[in-house]
């Protein structure tokens, strides 16, 4: 109920869903020292703020850092104690000792040297604890360091490498034919040879001898990281647009003069720096909205995607972006109460740096009504990234200094405001048109809250019929067949309203056939799923299954669905496993959501190609985890976590196996496993690559085969 509440505190909600949990990120690297010596490197990445404790903390501290080499003595040996980069030091009023502890980054390495030359990993499990302002998180992983295959037998190994390094350093040409060098043992002598001359004499061992080389395995956890800068440019990109509405456009004149005032009264520079502060103080306080996003990220890690997830939460933002829509079509008028803007306008009278600040607070309130809505989607946008609060912090910063940016350069350069369209009819015309756009995106959260509650409400069809009205509205609009209450007269139409007239009614055309099935790939996992639909085949379109064969529906495993495209799929973990070995077939888990943008991406733009479908079909047995299903959970399989959070739904359930058996909550994120439940390969996130999706199932259905 808390978290609830935040929620509407906020007023904004997020289109998707991908937080990370981990604290900890990290990253394996293998550096071959030898043919059987090589270097354990494990780096970590620790979020800001956090702190992971040393391996040698003192006796009564806090809990070190432990690393467990699986094996160790058996398949190799390890050499020295494991090594750990600098870390940090301070004293602990809690524990009444000296304390011991990372931040941001870690690195840890171990020598080590292998005795079973058909060794093929090596896993390393970690014990440690991450704490920030008195509250501690367990760290727990297995990492893991793939080995190259050693060719030959420990006892020649070193040999080996000493005789080709000393060939290859005595004759520079022989680099170049290294690979037809062989060595034989005879004996206990070796002989190096010529393969084309000598093969005759080639008996037991055939290997080329390469030098020192590093092998590197990166081990991500969550899914492919944002592009920051483009992130940065989009919300800049969005804060200068806010500009030319109505509630901010009138103002830059007015501001501007302000400055230029102080300009003429002969104090040129203050007269800059003071436009320059103005700026600066805009963007200082966009970037202050977000702080309370890390305190209540802090708090809880996954606090954002139950927000985004809540049907009723959902509900509520499409009535509060329905009502910002009726307001900037013209309805009424959407003010901050005139007390506080007055309170905060009277304050910028103060002078000095203070009144410079409340100026700049005084813009920000009073084009709330134009900047809100836009702000709203800048938060959802950066909140549902992997980055959290710290992407968003980025995206403020951006808006912020998008918003700033033409006050500061039209105070810096006052020539440059004779090159401004006047204010006028075109202001409104603006408003109007992010009215529409409005509009439609308000449909979104309500059919994120259809699609969890499964209400069947806006399905697809209806979703797409929506926009199709809605944009030809726009069109309507645009080009001077409708017309709204603050509209001035219209004689003719510029063109560049025109080209937006069309722009628009090209768009409503497009989403024509997708009544009809069409994928819509331009907007492709914004509207509700095919599954999700009254015609899940397209209208006119026989079912597939029964063009097919006829009796196909009765061969459908128990327990089972169809899931996108007709894939065979199971919504149960359990029973998803069972049937993989039943089948002899490796199991595909996919981390998915009914709200889950990405998710419905992935399905309609990398699933359905002809390179990936047939794999998903025939090759694996799919498992689809819906962590957003409010299916309540039989009363005997209903549980309380660790930490203490109850486990009601289906949803929580799998969520909870995200994050306790693979680490991460992020939606989508698939993983290829065998019937011991073991990785068959590392997981992947949100993989828009079709080729690259493709070699990643090809690879964990190669490594199920050779087991």
């Amino acid at each position: 109920m808390k978290k609830l509440l935040v929620a509407f505190a906020f007023l904004f909600s997020f289109l998707g869903q991908s937080q990370i949990v981990d604290i900890v990120k990290w990253k394996t690297k293998l550096i071959q020292k030898s043919n059987t010596e090589f270097e354990l490197v494990m780096d970590a990445q620790i979020d800001f703020g956090w702190h992971l404790y040393a391996l040698n903390t003192p006796d009564g501290g806090s809990q070190p850092l432990v690393f467990t080499f699986k094996n160790a003595g058996k398949d190799y040996e390890l050499i020295g104690k494991t090594k750990q980069g600098n870390y940090q030091k301070e004293y602990s009023d809690v524990f009444e000792v000296e304390e011991y502890f990372f931040t941001n980054t870690a690195q840890f390495k171990q020598l080590i040297k292998v005795t079973n030359p058909n060794l093929k990993e090596i896993k390393v499990a970690l014990e440690g604890q991450t704490c920030i302002d008195g509250r501690c998180v367990q760290e727990d992983d297995v990492l893991i360091f793939t080995l190259p295959t050693i060719k030959i037998e420990e006892k020649l190994a070193e040999k080996v490498v000493d005789e080709v390094t000393k060939i290859v350093s005595n004759d520079e040409k022989m680099e170049k034919k290294v690979e037809q060098v062989v060595i034989i043992e005879d004996e206990g002598k070796i002989e190096v040879l010529d393969l084309e001359k000598d093969t005759s004499k080639v008996q037991k061992e055939i290997v080329s001898a390469e030098k020192e080389k590093t092998v590197e395995k990166v081990s991500e956890k969550s899914k492919e990281e944002i592009n920051v800068w483009i992130l940065f440019l989009s919300t800049l990109l969005a804060g200068i647009l806010v500009t030319f509405t109505p509630c901010v456009f009138p103002m830059i004149p007015m501001t501007v003069s302000f400055f230029l005032k102080q300009s003429a009264k002969g104090d040129t520079k203050k007269g800059r720096f003071n436009a320059l502060m103005y700026g600066f103080f805009i963007v200082l306080i966009y970037v202050l909205i977000s702080i309370p996003f890390h305190i209540f990220q802090g708090i809880s890690g996954d606090v954002f995607y139950e927000i985004s997830t809540n049907p009723y939460v959902n509900v509520f933002f499409f009535i509060v972006f329905v009502i910002f829509a009726i307001s900037f079509l013209g309805a009424f008028e959407i003010t901050i109460p005139s007390s506080l803007a007055n309170k905060v306008d009277n304050a910028s009278n103060k002078g000095g740096l203070v009144g410079i600040f409340f100026m700049a607070l005084t813009l920000i309130i009073v084009s709330f009504s134009c900047t809100g809505p836009a702000l709203g989607l800048v938060i959802g946008g950066a909140l549902s990234t992997d980055g959290g609060a710290t992407l968003l912090t980025i995206a403020m910063l951006g808006f912020g200094l998008g918003l700033a940016l033409p006050f500061m350069i039209f105070a810096l350069f006052p020539s440059m405001m004779s090159g401004l369209p006047k204010s006028g009819g075109w202001l409104n015309t603006v408003k109007v048109v992010f009215g529409f756009i409005e509009l439609a995106l308000a449909f979104k959260f309500l059919s994120m809250a259809d699609l969890v509650m499964d209400w069947h409400l806006i399905e697809r069809e209806v979703f797409i019929v929506i926009w199709i009205a809605i944009f030809l509205g726009l069109a309507l609009y645009l080009f001077g067949k409708i017309t709204l209450p603050h509209d001035s007269p219209l004689s003719h139409i510029s063109v560049g309203r025109m080209l937006l007239g069309l722009l628009s009614l090209s768009f409503a055309l497009y989403l024509i056939p997708g009544l009809w099935g069409a994928p819509l790939n331009i907007i492709s996992g914004f509207p509700p799923p095919m599954s999700y639909s009254e015609s899940p085949n397209g209208v006119g379109f026989k079912n597939e299954i029964i063009i097919a064969n006829v009796n196909e529906e009765e061969k459908l495993p128990e327990d089972a669905h169809y899931g996108p495209h007709k894939i065979i799929a199971f919504h149960d973990y359990e029973k998803g496993l069972a049937y993989a070995k039943k089948v002899g077939k490796p199991v595909l888990i996919d981390f998915t959501g009914k709200t889950c943008v990405n998710c419905r991406r992935m399905e309609e733009l990398v699933w359905a190609k002809p390179e990936i479908l047939p794999t998903l079909k025939n090759d694996i047995v799919l498992v689809s985890l819906y962590v957003d299903d409010r299916t309540e959970l039989p009363e005997d399989k209903k549980y309380v976590t660790s930490n203490g959070k109850e486990i009601n739904t289906f949803g929580q359930k799998w969520s909870d196996l995200g994050i306790t058996k693979y680490k991460a909550n992020i939606q989508p994120y698939y993983i290829l496993m065998g019937h011991d439940e073991a990785n068959l390969n590392e997981p992947v996130g949100y993989t828009p690559d079709i080729e690259e999706y493709k070699t990643w199932l090809e690879e964990g259905i190669a490594n199920f085969k050779k087991q």
